[in-house]
């Protein structure tokens, strides 16, 4: 029985753990910027017309 109390309180220890780091990255503002990774996301696959110049350049040399 006591194992079953030990490891209850283990669980509880680092469920505290993770409940301050989690307030400490939240008053730190690691969350603020919401919308950047999601637009950067979606242009990081844009190609230049330079970028598919050398592309077929490329596949022409082969």
């Amino acid at each position: 029985m006591i194992a079953l109390y030990l490891t209850i309180f283990i669980s509880f220890i680092i469920a505290l753990i993770f409940l301050v780091l989690f307030l400490k990255s939240v008053k730190t503002g690691q969350y603020e910027d919401t919308y950047t990774p999601s637009v950067r996301m979606i242009f990081d696959d844009e190609f230049s017309e330079d970028d598919e110049k050398d592309e077929i350049a490329s596949s022409k040399a082969e």
